[in-house]
């Protein structure tokens, strides 16, 4: 028959680190660093969780309560295709032309260029000459593009 187990924190280890069990006149000594570095852990992923839940939550309530609470009061008027005011007259799935696309891809590949220059422009000072060179090769490059597609006719839309 075994004996009953005797629990004590050891007084010669460090404070939560050990715990030491007595079991048939033997000693055994187990450390529990790790379940502290876990829960450190988990602590450090809070944040994270919180903004995914507040984020469903500010996706998910207003939506529901418009759901909910809204009036739902459907009519062949209301049930109609609208277009600026007039009836619609072609299919909503028509095909565009390439230069639609062109001049968006355009549009986000000079967004994406003040993009990167506010936080160049902030850091200027710490960077130096090596990031003023490195910019103004990176703008030459965007520049030399820029005046290819405008001589290509990208951007006239005849």
């Amino acid at each position: 028959m075994a004996k009953a187990v005797r629990v004590r924190v050891s007084p010669s280890a460090p404070r939560n680190d050990c715990i030491s069990i007595a079991r048939n006149d033997k000693c055994c000594f187990w450390n529990l660093s790790h379940l502290n570095k876990r829960s450190n852990m988990l602590e450090n992923y809070f944040p994270i969780l919180l903004f995914l839940v507040v984020g469903f939550l500010v996706g998910v309530v207003p939506m529901l309560c418009g759901w909910l609470l809204a009036p739902n009061r459907p009519d062949s008027e209301k049930l109609s295709p609208y277009e600026c005011g007039f009836e619609a007259f072609e299919d909503a799935r028509m095909k565009f032309d390439v230069r639609y696309y062109l001049v968006a891809i355009l549009f986000i590949l000079f967004d994406l260029e003040i993009a990167f220059l506010f936080p160049w422009a902030i850091v200027l000072d710490e960077i130096g000459m090596f990031g003023f060179i490195a910019m103004m090769i990176f703008l030459s490059i965007l520049v030399v593009g820029f005046i290819y597609e405008w001589m290509k006719g990208a951007l006239e839309w005849d």
